[in-house]
C-alpha cells in the first residue's frame, strides 16, 4: 500500500490545498491530510475545527479510489509520518522561494527519516499564488476570495468574524 502524508496548517484551507489533494490522488493508496496543531501561528480555526471542515468537504473532491483520512499532529513531521505508516510525504510548491523552503525542509525530513521521501506537486497556475495566510489576510481587510477557498470555509470565516 502506498501512504503519503500531506501535512500543512490548513487555517484556512484552500482550493490550492483541495487542488494538491486531488492530484496527489492517483500517486497513492491513501493520503492523511496531516492538520499541524502549532498554536504559535495564532490560528483563526482551532485543530478541531480544521478537521472537521476538511472531512466535511473530502467527499466533493474527486480521488481517483485513493482513500483520505485527516489527523492532527504535533511536532516533526517525519516522525508523524513514520508513525502513520506512510512513505511519502506531498508538498505543493508555487513559486521558487517555495521551493527553496521546501528543499530544506525534504532534506532534514530525509535526515531525520530516510525511508520517507518527499514528492513535490506544482500548483495549478491559477492558485500558484493562494496560501492560508495571504486568505486569512484579505478576507480580513475586507478583500473577496471567493474561488479560492471553499464556499463553506468562507462562510466559516464570516461566522468568527461576527464572533
Amino acid at each position: 500500500m502506498r501512504k503519503a502524508i500531506f501535512p500543512g496548517s490548513f487555517d484556512p484551507l484552500t482550493n490550492g490545498h483541495l487542488d494538491v489533494i486531488q492530484r496527489s490522488s492517483p500517486l497513492f493508496d491513501e493520503i492523511v491530510v496531516a492538520i499541524l496543531n502549532n498554536p504559535e501561528k495564532n490560528p483563526m480555526f482551532t485543530v478541531e475545527e480544521r478537521v472537521e471542515m476538511i472531512e466535511e468537504i473530502l467527499p466533493s473532491v474527486k480521488l481517483d479510489g485513493c482513500t483520505i483520512t485527516v489527523e492532527s499532529f504535533s511536532g516533526l513531521t517525519a516522525e508523524f509520518a513514520k508513525r502513520s505508516g506512510a512513505t511519502a510525504i506531498v508538498r505543493g510548491i508555487r513559486a521558487v522561494s517555495d521551493y527553496e523552503y521546501e528543499l530544506r525542509m525534504a532534506l532534514m525530513n530525509r535526515k531525520l527519516e530516510p525511508t520517507i521521501e518527499t514528492v513535490f506537486l506544482m500548483a495549478d497556475e491559477e492558485y500558484s499564488y493562494v496560501s492560508s495566510t495571504l486568505m486569512k489576510q484579505v478576507f480580513l481587510l475586507g478583500g473577496r476570495v471567493n474561488g479560492l477557498i471553499p464556499e463553506s470555509v468562507e462562510a466559516r470565516m464570516r461566522e468568527k468574524q461576527r464572533k
